[in-house]
């Protein structure tokens, strides 16, 4: 095992955030820490990290004591890259090369090593770009490059695709994988979102009130917490219903008011759904389509939520959740009380 805390605890003025924590990171592994906002998930990470200290417990980095004597050291074999993304005001090869600079790294070394990771996180030609003038999702990319350039044994990540479009959350989620299985880098991934925590890591451990309240794979994970998973994450769409199969060889969910719900997953009887908010479409006008839920509803409430947008649609008393680019908003004139069009797949329909 690469890193183990052992009855971890911290509090800040009184407050605990972290209570008793017991986890393994496992060599090579991709685990998520899933919960929602006030968790815990970011001092987690930090202590994780060994930039913050534990109030009480110990921390083992590869069966070795953390200590005063040996923190610093041990400290430049993880890396974390923090939920609001920091790009220094230079070119995008400085912000990556930063670290091993700092290393005393040989310059033709950081040539080299700067070019592959630009080419792993998609951003090669953008040497010579200014950083703070990138997108949201292309400066979250070159954050990621500037760690995984270091080949640190651990890079700790605080919500990464928080707050990004879909394409720019994949492009993430697929650097993730590939550092993973070409690289042997072990991540740990704090995130609130349910889908990703279902689909990269290998073991999840769900964090609540400062506890770690259950860890394993993702199939041991959501199989034992089918019926409370959607209040502890604050899942949105979200839906709970009676399942029977269709003539189509699909499965049909009631949720209620008439509403049903069609999934390629065979189950029967009591089912929770969830869907994705990015693989849902919204539209001002129907159209063709060979998706299977198509829908109408009216806009309710619109959320920013940094780069993109939430959208909650009403449809016959159930409420619909879509995540959006703003130029999509403004693109197809949005607003509270449109009239709008819902469409997305039976395959984007999770059931557990």
């Amino acid at each position: 095992m690469m890193i183990e805390l052992r009855n971890i605890s911290k509090t800040y003025n009184e407050v605990k955030a972290l209570d008793n924590v017991n986890l393994e990171v496992h060599e090579g592994e991709i685990l998520a820490v899933l919960g929602p906002s006030g968790s815990g998930k970011t001092t987690l990470l930090r202590i994780l990290a060994l930039i913050e200290k534990p109030s009480s417990g110990e921390v083992y980095f590869n069966g070795t004591k953390v200590t005063e004597g040996n923190i610093q050291e041990l400290r430049m074999q993880t890396t974390m890259v923090f939920q609001k993304t920091v790009v220094f005001n230079t070119t995008v090869y400085k912000n990556v090369a930063y670290g091993l600079k700092l290393r005393k790294v040989p310059e033709d070394t950081i040539r080299k090593k700067v070019s592959d990771v630009l080419d792993l996180v998609g951003l090669r030609g953008f040497e010579n770009r200014y950083a703070n003038r990138l997108s949201g999702g292309e400066q979250q990319r070159v954050a990621l490059a500037r760690a995984l350039v270091l080949h640190t044994k651990l890079v700790l990540l605080d919500e990464p695709t928080a707050n990004l479009d879909p394409r720019n959350a994949t492009i993430i989620e697929d650097v993730i994988s590939t550092a993973n299985h070409e690289l042997g880098t072990t991540f740990v991934v704090a995130t609130h979102n349910i889908f990703q925590a279902k689909s990269l890591p290998q073991r999840i451990a769900l964090l609540r009130n400062g506890r770690i309240e259950q860890s394993g794979t993702a199939a041991e994970v959501f199989s034992s917490l089918s019926k409370t998973l959607a209040s502890f994450a604050a899942v949105e769409n979200t839906f709970v219903g009676d399942a029977k199969s269709s003539d189509g060889g699909t499965t049909v969910v009631e949720i209620g008011n008439g509403v049903q719900i069609e999934t390629t997953a065979q189950v029967q009887g009591k089912a929770q759904v969830f869907i994705d908010p990015k693989e849902v479409i919204v539209s001002k006008k129907h159209f063709a389509s060979s998706a299977r839920n198509f829908f109408k509803g009216r806009i309710v409430e619109i959320v920013d939520a940094g780069n993109v947008v939430k959208v909650k649609v009403d449809v016959k008393g159930k409420l619909f959740t879509v995540q959006i680019t703003r130029r999509s908003l403004d693109d197809l004139k949005l607003h509270v009380g449109s009239d709008v069009f819902l469409t997305f797949k039976a395959s984007s329909v999770q059931v557990i």
